[in-house]
Order: C-alpha cells, then structure tokens, then sequence
C-alpha cells in the first residue's frame, strides 16, 4: 500500500456531475482529486441535453460554447410521436426545410442569458474531463473506492488502482459521492431512500442505422411504438444513423435482461422500425430501470450525496444529470466558504435543506409524466396534459426556489408581496423576481462597454446590486468586506450607474426602489433583499452577510 494522500475534497464518481463538481471547485480555488472506477468517460449517450440553467453554470466557467460544440453533430430536434412504427408515424410528417432551434428557446430569452443544447453524456463529459485537468484537478481513471471511514480529522478513502492492482489511502477534508444510482457509499452508510421505488424496467439499445431518406426534414426527439411484439421508445441522437431504443420488458411476467440478446434485439428493431430490410449494427445494450428513489439526507458528517446517488427519477422531464450538475453547484461554493475560513460549518447543513425538496419534486415531476410501464406519456389525455403544466416550470433548469437557515426571510405583509412582483413570465411562472431564495435575476446590461447579463457579474463571490440611487449600499459593502474578509463585489444599476439599463428596468426585475438592493452568493441565489432605503446600511448588510454564511 502506498503512502496516504491528503487533498481537500475527493470526489468519487467521473461522470458529468462529479466533473462538474471537479470544475465548480476549481472556479472557486479549491483542489480536488476525482476517480473513477470505469477506464474513461461514458461510452453511452444517456442524458441528450443539458438545459438553460446549467449552462448559465458552463458560462460562468467560460466552457459554454466548448460545450456547445462538443454536441456540434447533434441534430436539434423536436416533437413526440406514438404509432405502430417509426415508418409509419415519420411518413405521415411533412418535410420541413431549414434549421431548428433548442425547443423553447424563445421563451428562455426573458429568463436567461444561455440557451439549452442538445449534447448526449458520451459527447460532453470528455470535455468537461480534460478542461478539468488543464485546470489543475488530478483526474483518476480505472480507480475504484473500496471503503470510507470518517473521523474528526475527515475522511479516509481506500482506492486500488485497477490495472496495477496497487492500492492507497487518500485522506480528504470532504467527499463528494457523485458515485450513480447503486452509489456504493451511499450503501456504506445506510441511508434510507423514499419514493415509488421502479416503476418501469428497459433495454437502452444504442445502435447504427442510416435513416436519412426517412427522417430528413422530418426530424423529431422522442417517438413511442407499440405493437404486440415490442413496446418501446426510439430517442434520436443525430437524426441521421444514430438512435438509442429504449425497449420495455416486464419482470412481472418472468422477463429479464438476458432474454433479448444482440439477434433478438435487432428483430424487435426492425419491427419497431417498420424497416425490416434496414441494415443495423448495435453498439451496446444497457439494462436499466426508471425509478423514483430519494436519499432522505444527502450530508452524512463529512460526505456529501449529489446526482444519481442522491436521487434517482426517470429522464421524461429532462432534469437527471441536469439536477444534479444543480446539487454539486449549491454545495461546491459552501465547501469553498468553509474551508477558506469564511464560513461555519452550519452552512454545509443547508445542503440538504435546500436540495432534498428540489430532488423530490424533480423525480415526482419526471414520474408524472410516465405511463404504466415507465415510458413517456404520448397519449393526450387528461393524465398526459396535467403531466406537461407540472413538467413546464422545471424544464430550463429555474422554477424553485430555496428555503433555509441560510437565507434571509423577508416581510411581505400586508399582501404577501404580490404588489413588488412585474408581470412578467420568469416572475409569474419561475418567481423569479429578487425575492431571497430565488435565482438572480437575468437582464441584459452595459458594463465597461460590453453588452452582458447580470448573472454574468455574479457566479464567483457574494454580489451586491443595487437600484439607481443606491451607492451608499457599496460603500457599506467594502467596510463589511473588509470586517469578514470575503469579497463582496458590487454594482449599481442604472441610466449612469456601473452597469448600465434603462431608468426603473432593473428595480422592476428585481422587486426594489431606486435606493434598493439585492445580495446574490456565488452560486447565483439572492440571499437577501432590501426593497428601500435603510437607516443603517452597514449594519443590514453585516447582518445579511453573517446568516449567509452562518456566522451568527
């Protein structure tokens, strides 16, 4: 065994979310060493998407468009079918010319400065690995983790290196299992896990077969085939020859994995296609099941749960790597704050307050929107129209907000403030809107002669923004910095304020007066807002600034 290791956090999982977990604590400073027990990154499409809210994450880091181009091949595409064949339903559609956008991509404009993008798992996480290394992580590959102990020191990890078979102890502060679904570690610790449990079992079949005559023009996303010898789903990667069959079987009736092999699967293809002359090469087939599984505490002293490990639910609303990239995002900026001697140990707690109800309610959402056998509704039916105004609010990533000990409430009396609130959709549909607990609001501003967002001054330290007239809150906010010792950025926003708007534009996307302020931490949230003018500007705001972080 070799000698130990110590580093500040560990992070057992390389998939997109422990990646991105690698790349949040970068940004924020923090070292950190990854492994994983596979030989390299996905070799399956899985999740085909990454929605608008983590791309504002990717923009923060500046790998927006890395990441936009590493899913350059995809096709963007839209619609969800049902019919007895792909031919048939495909052949029934009208060939349409031109280039389609990310769906709903209009409607994000209001809400967000970045615009989902079509990208499969086996696309992006490459990239997110080797934009990790060149920032300083030390990335593992063929590492597995055998066991975890905890102590008042932290935690102990016992890692063999599967091809050498040589084995190690790493020593860390913290640890992150990004680990999936079965999470090993999770197991360790005997976390109990609520939900419906499997609600569907599956074939995720990832084959070759060229269909450009069929589908050109006439792309589409999501297709449902029942017939009598198969019940399935055909998801599209590229619209051309690459296409993922998600195949139905039931252990109930005495099914199992092992009953369809490569020649049977691409039988139930052909039937599935309507095509039974077509040429087809399977890649790979992947046993999975849909399910519903919630961690009921994701912080267990020093190891922290996120992703699949955390919380399992089916892919129909989108929101599985997607809320999971949002799990390692609140935590990374807490773990930074903690061990930078900025912040208490209680502001890790808040982890799980903040996180467990929005896993919840994602993987209640993604099940609403399953039939019977776990697929996607296509029938439309009062079940399948229910189904999409629960998923709608959830679908860019936005659409919740956070309650904790680490945020700071706020008297809405006497109309609950209703009154603060502009008609507009990312208020009346998302809140929004400045209120504590709620993401930062997105409008497009002028600073030092670029056109940007203002989530774009957030995303890295606590940020002050304040209305017009409020320069007397950043005054306040260099003495408080200086009193903490955090960096607390600050911004005027106005006709001649530091980042430039139209007269009254920001005080109404952000519920405040012209002598308001809002206080944004780094992981884009408001933590606290003062609509008015206030008699004591320092003191607000040092008070503001201690329960963030869990000072008081």
């Amino acid at each position: 065994m070799s000698s130990d290791t110590r580093v500040p956090v560990l992070i057992v999982g390389g998939g997109i979310v422990g990646l991105s977990a690698s790349l949040f604590l970068s940004h924020y400073g923090i070292h950190s060493l990854l492994i994983e027990r596979h030989s390299g990154t996905s070799i399956h499409p899985r999740a085909r998407s990454v929605n608008a809210r983590t791309m504002e994450l990717f923009r923060h880091l500046g790998i927006e468009e890395r990441v936009r181009e590493a899913g350059a091949s995809i096709s963007a595409s839209a619609g969800l079918y049902y019919g007895h064949s792909l031919r048939e339903v495909i052949e029934s559609k009208p060939r349409k010319e031109g280039t389609r956008k990310f769906p709903l991509a209009g409607l994000a404009a209001s809400i967000s400065p970045a615009v989902g993008t079509f990208v499969t798992q086996d696309m992006i996480e490459p990239v997110l690995a080797d934009i990790a290394r060149e920032r300083g992580a030390d990335v593992r590959f063929y590492t597995e983790c055998f066991g975890v102990e905890q102590n008042s020191d932290g935690v102990a990890a016992t890692l063999k290196d599967r091809e050498s078979g040589a084995t190690s102890t790493v020593r860390a502060d913290y640890l992150i299992a990004a680990d999936g679904a079965g999470s090993p570690i999770r197991t360790q610790l005997n976390v109990p896990i609520t939900g419906r449990g499997t609600i569907g079992s599956f074939l995720n079949i990832l084959f070759h077969a060229d269909l450009r005559s069929l589908v050109r023009g006439r792309e589409f996303s999501l297709c449902v085939v029942e017939r009598p010898e198969v019940y399935g789903l055909f998801a599209s990667i590229n619209n051309s020859d690459r296409w993922v069959f998600q195949l139905s079987y039931d252990p109930s009736k005495g099914e199992k994995a092992s009953d369809f092999p490569v020649q049977k699967c691409k039988e139930l293809l052909r039937l599935a296609l309507g095509m039974p002359e077509v040429v087809i090469d399977i890649d790979s087939i992947l046993p999975w099941d849909a399910s519903v599984q919630i961690a009921e505490r994701l912080q267990h002293e020093q190891i922290f749960l996120a992703g699949d490990a955390a919380h399992r639910m089916p892919p129909w609303a989108g929101q599985g790597a997607n809320s999971g990239i949002a799990d390692v995002h609140n935590l990374t900026w807490k773990l930074a704050a903690v061990l930078n001697g900025h912040a208490r140990n209680a502001l890790l707690e808040t982890y799980d307050v903040e996180r467990v109800p929005v896993g919840r309610t994602a993987a209640e959402i993604s099940a609403s929107v399953a039939d019977e056998r776990g697929l996607i509704l296509t029938k439309r039916n009062l079940a399948f129209v229910m189904g999409l105004l629960r998923r709608a609010p959830i679908v860019s990533g936005h659409g919740y907000r956070y309650t904790s000990n680490a945020i700071c409430a706020e008297d809405t009396s006497p109309l609950g403030g209703i009154t603060w609130r502009p008609w507009t959709l990312p208020s009346l549909f998302l809140s929004i809107d400045g209120r504590p607990g709620s993401r930062a609001p997105h409008l497009w501003v002028e600073c030092q002669g670029k056109r940007i967002s203002t989530l774009d001054l957030c995303g890295k330290s606590f940020v002050l923004l304040t209305g017009a007239d409020g320069g007397s809150w950043l005054e306040a906010a260099k003495k408080v910095s200086s009193t903490l010792g955090i960096n607390i950025g600050g911004y005027c926003a106005g006709p001649d304020g530091d980042v430039i708007c139209s007269k009254g534009e920001f005080e109404s996307v952000a519920g405040i007066s012209s002598q308001g302020v809002i206080l944004v931490r780094p992981d884009d949230f408001v933590v606290w807002r003062q609509r008015r003018q206030s008699p004591n500007h320092q003191a607000e705001l040092e008070r503001a600034m201690r329960q963030a972080l869990c000072l008081k």
